[in-house]
């Protein structure tokens, strides 16, 4: 279930100075150190992909950019200059670069797709039977998600929608790994079962 990306993009502001580790940790990828990289994607890539789904607005091609701006970060890594601004800063300016220009992307593929649209008379059974379907599968996945209760609802947002580990998720709900894991099996025990699967 994606969301369809906005024409416009949102607007952005950066991000409070992340303090010296990144600016150390930055230093040392420049010189080609595999482990300082290592550090600073754990230091970034949460934030960064979050930022980036603000403007994207879908997981899969979120994820997309984020892993192309990282790897920018440790192809460029010398580019950095820390007069202009801090490493987050940085790292997130050419994120929203690239995140607007998939945005921008996506809105000309659709903008292609209307027009050849306009010019097809009509359409095969086949792809109106296929649409409708999906259309159906949605209204029946998004049905089932309303009832799981709240937890249950944003463990499996969270990790099926969203792209995080259970793991990743339990911290962004602040509560305990193994807690997150119990309600993403309940609930998607109680979604199979809803949806009919394997009936």
């Amino acid at each position: 279930m994606q969301e369809r990306p906005h024409s416009r993009p949102q607007r952005w502001t950066p991000p409070p100075d992340e303090g010296p580790d990144a600016r150390a940790l930055i230093a040392e990828v420049a010189k080609g150190d595999e482990r300082a990289f290592e550090q600073l994607y754990d230091l970034l890539a949460g934030s960064l992909l979050a930022m980036i789904q603000r403007v994207v607005r879908d997981a899969a091609q979120s994820e997309e950019v984020a892993q192309e701006v990282l790897v920018e970060v440790w192809r460029s890594a010398t580019h950095y200059r820390p007069e202009l601004g801090s490493v987050q800063t940085w790292v997130f300016t050419l994120a929203h670069r690239r995140a607007v220009d998939r945005v921008r992307s996506a809105q000309a593929g659709r903008d292609r797709e209307a027009r050849v649209g306009a010019q097809q008379h009509g359409r095969p059974f086949d792809e109106v039977s296929e649409s409708v379907t999906t259309r159906w599968e949605q209204r029946q996945v998004r049905r089932c998600l309303t009832a799981l209760t709240e937890l249950q609802r944003e463990s499996v947002l969270l990790t099926y929608y969203r792209g995080y580990t259970y793991r990743e998720a339990a911290g962004l709900l602040e509560a305990p790994a193994s807690t997150v894991k119990t309600r993403l099996r309940d609930g998607l025990i109680r979604l199979r079962d809803c949806l009919g699967v394997g009936r």
